[in-house]
């Protein structure tokens, strides 16, 4: 299929732990390197940048199931100017409705995407464009619960489930790279763009510009977006950069 749009959207990755930004190796809490104590302020900085789109995860959200970094949360939307898209608990419509409303332009959802999805489908159609499924692999598998669990549903089958509800994007994390700087996968992400038919976001494991510029190369194949945080965190990747790459 064909993305939405010529260039490649960067979102630059703001992981909330305890009101710190955090990153973590392969999903685990317990291997989380802190950043910094200030998420608006970081959310600022990636603005200058040149960043329209952030992704901002509430980690803590993600194992109870419900919004933890709420504070955080809403300092960050008051201090970017662009577009947030918010994943890590949200698991109802209450949530849903709450965060939409209070300016998240895009709700991520995972586990409740397995386990409920008619929360999705009806959220999708409410909010056309502003619901994305969240599709977390362990070995091609649904990983679920803050990745956790591991279901028996593969990344393509879940995928599919959603093709005429309307969702704006699928973003797929292979949880085995995320947080480890191995390199994005960028070949289980094609794979994934190619067999359904809504935009994919990359995410887990982009280590430098030349992940930017493999995922760039398959726009023409439906990936909308990459995910980047460790990577800006530790130097290795320059934001204003990867933007122009991905918009050029």
């Amino acid at each position: 299929m064909e993305a939405v749009a010529s260039g490649l959207i960067v979102f630059p990755a703001i992981d909330l732990k305890a009101g710190q930004v955090v990153r973590l190796a392969e999903g685990d809490m317990d291997r989380a390197t802190i950043y910094g104590d200030d998420p608006a302020a970081q959310a600022e900085i990636f603005a200058q940048a040149g960043a329209e789109w952030l992704h901002v995860v509430d980690l803590d959200g993600a194992f109870a199931g419900e919004s933890v970094n709420g504070a955080a949360v809403a300092a960050v939307l008051e201090r970017f100017g662009g577009k947030i898209q918010l994943g890590g608990g949200i698991r109802n419509r209450e949530s849903i409705d709450r965060w939409l409303d209070l300016g998240v332009a895009r709700v991520v959802i995972g586990t409740a995407a397995l386990e409920n999805p008619e929360l999705v489908r009806a959220a999708a159609r409410d909010n056309p464009g502003r619901i994305v499924v969240a599709v977390d692999a362990r070995d091609g598998m649904v990983a679920t619960h803050g990745w956790a669990d591991v279901s028996d549903v593969s990344v393509v089958d879940l995928a599919r489930r959603f093709e005429d509800a309307g969702v704006a994007a699928l973003l797929f994390t292979d949880v085995g790279r995320d947080g480890l700087l191995k390199g994005c996968n960028v070949e289980a992400t094609v794979v994934l763009a190619r067999a359904a038919s809504i935009p994919v976001i990359g995410s887990g494991g982009v280590t430098d510009i030349g992940d930017i510029h493999a995922l760039k190369g398959h726009v023409t194949d439906g990936i909308e977006g990459v995910i980047t945080g460790r990577a800006l965190y530790d130097g290795r990747l320059d934001l204003a950069e990867a933007i122009a790459v991905a918009k050029a």
